[in-house]
């Protein structure tokens, strides 16, 4: 993958959609949105899930918040194009940004809320900004030893069969997927009803093997591991990523099995 970091970004928001197409069809059909809804979406990346939201909520509007200038300049694009008049977008970290008090009928999010990093102000934060009844509908990824593409990644350029991360040591898109942290983070910040649905949904990475190798390589992670080889074993290491990407392929692209959860809460009436 080629160009400048914001154009690499912007190739990285065009697959990330594809990637995820099927878990975008679980989370749209879990909101609930209807016709009169005020709609937050935390971490709305290009805007196809804001979009999805304002498109339901065709009375009410859709705001979409993230930290990436690269991405809203997406989201403003895809929502030009696809002709939507109630939708907003903000440059914003979700953790601190000032929200209208008590706004929000719907707060949705698709993977976009495992990053915080004081995940209880963030959580308290977004309690704020949404009203007494108002609904919380986020996808969270599960664990990642339940995530076969993380640790398949991790054990073919590494060369070794070893859990890809020690425990506890997991990265940070895997920090909402023990259910018992997230229902207490949740009942903290002023949520009620905590539910968790499992979702299991092979994620996309590509329609062959050829794009599927590009876009691993210029994952920071792929480079990481890779840096630790010398050049000759580096090369063993790529040919070890080729072999797995191949036994993924389908006829419906490059597949790699998923779970994730789709966590609903109700912000706590005042």
């Amino acid at each position: 993958m080629t160009g400048t970091p914001r154009a690499r970004a912007l190739c990285f928001a065009d697959h990330y959609d594809a990637e995820l197409r099927l878990h975008n069809e679980r989370l749209r059909a879990a909101t609930g949105i209807v016709p009169t809804d005020q709609v937050l979406d935390i971490g709305c990346g290009g805007g196809q899930t804001t979009c999805d939201a304002a498109r339901a909520a065709h009375a009410g509007s859709a705001l979409g918040v993230d930290i990436s200038d690269a991405m809203l300049e997406r989201a403003r694009r895809r929502t030009a194009q696809e002709g939507l008049s109630n939708v907003a977008y903000e440059l914003g970290d979700a953790q601190v940004h000032r929200f209208r008090p008590a706004h929000f009928d719907v707060v949705i999010s698709r993977f976009g809320t495992m990053f915080f990093g004081d995940p209880d102000a963030a959580f308290a934060n977004i309690a704020r900004a949404a009203r007494p009844g108002a609904r919380l509908v986020m996808m969270v990824w599960q664990g990642a030893d339940r995530n076969e593409w993380t640790g398949a990644i991790h054990r073919a350029l590494s060369g070794s069969t070893a859990p890809a991360y020690p425990p506890g040591g997991e990265p940070p898109a895997f920090s909402l997927g023990d259910p018992s942290r997230v229902e207490a983070l949740l009942g903290a910040a002023g949520f009620t009803g905590v539910g968790l649905a499992e979702v299991r949904e092979p994620v996309y990475y590509g329609p062959d093997v050829a794009s599927a190798f590009e876009l691993v390589c210029d994952l920071k992670t792929a480079k990481d591991l890779l840096a630790k080889h010398e050049p000759a074993a580096a090369q063993r290491a790529l040919a070890r990523l080729r072999e797995m990407l191949a036994a993924h392929l389908t006829r419906d692209g490059v597949l790699f099995d998923s779970r994730a959860w789709i966590v609903s809460a109700r912000r706590a009436a005042a």
